[in-house]
């Protein structure tokens, strides 16, 4: 009995047309590209709508005169997380796994953290100067050789104005390891000054003229009353301790008033203002 062989012969792969191109391209445009330009529309109004919506949360805060630091940070805090949150859910619209994107960025943040440890110390310092508030903004503080008021307060850094304007940011987490002065943080404050006369003056003369100029200011308390002692016997001068109270905002212009009164006072009583100088005494030795 014969055999009867069967030949089969494959055809051809036929290469993609033109318009195979646009019928894959023309169904990814109505398929994913129509939820990207949606996404890429709600990511910016709901960008908008939660800038308006944090801003209005903070002037509604001002104007019940909550704390100036919280309500700020609060609210920054308050816009970031709440930007976070649409991205993951534009994330999910798009289809794309948000499981594996959290693994991904997960093992990222780990390496991450290693190269950051400093920045990391910040935004953790950033979060105990919030909680603990050892100073709040519109406050004089020295810290780290540094001082000023604090114009803002972020969770990575702390912005300060020096007296001469000059801007100044401090990462928060020296801040928080470090010593603060707040100047700010007593409704009054104590200007100690030390004046100087020349040997020979008058003791109790010089004490009564700085007390007369301490009486005569006008923002220096009467109680405590100021405090005026002789203190100590220099190479060259005699030195008169100088203590007195006022209110914080008059701190300086008591300070600069008192002494440059005390000065005029000194003059119009004839106690000489001391300098440094050398006596030299020549011994001649007759034979």
């Amino acid at each position: 009995m014969g055999e009867t062989a069967t030949e089969t012969t494959a055809e051809p792969a036929s290469n993609p047309t033109w318009s195979d191109v646009w019928n894959k391209v023309a169904g990814w445009l109505t398929d994913t590209g129509i939820k990207i330009v949606i996404a890429i529309l709600l990511l910016v109004v709901s960008f908008i709508i939660i800038n308006a919506i944090t801003k209005g949360i903070y002037k509604r805060l001002q104007k019940r005169n909550a704390d100036v630091t919280l309500s700020r940070v609060g609210t920054n805090a308050l816009r970031i997380m709440l930007k976070i949150l649409v991205l993951i859910c534009l994330i999910g619209y798009l289809g794309i796994e948000t499981a594996s994107i959290s693994a991904v960025v997960a093992s990222i943040g780990v390496g991450i953290s290693l190269a950051v440890q400093g920045t990391l110390s910040n935004f953790a310092g950033g979060v105990i100067l919030i909680i603990m508030r050892p100073f709040k903004i519109g406050d004089y503080i020295t810290s780290n050789g540094q001082e000023g008021t604090v114009e803002d307060i972020k969770l990575f850094y702390t912005h300060v104005v020096t007296n001469d304007n000059k801007a100044v940011v401090i990462p928060n987490g020296a801040l928080a390891n470090n010593v603060i002065v707040n100047a700010s943080a007593k409704d009054t404050r104590r200007v100690d000054l030390v004046m100087q006369v020349a040997y020979g003056s008058d003791i109790l003369r010089v004490k009564e003229i700085i007390r007369e100029v301490c009486a005569s200011n006008e923002l220096v308390f009467k109680d405590p009353a100021p405090f005026v002692e002789f203190s100590n016997m220099n190479e060259s001068s005699l030195d008169f301790t100088v203590r007195v109270w006022c209110n914080r905002p008059d701190y300086w212009t008591v300070n600069f008033a008192i002494i440059e009164n005390v000065k005029k006072a000194f003059d119009e009583n004839g106690i000489e203002v001391p300098f440094k100088q050398v006596d030299v005494h020549i011994k001649n030795d007759k034979a």
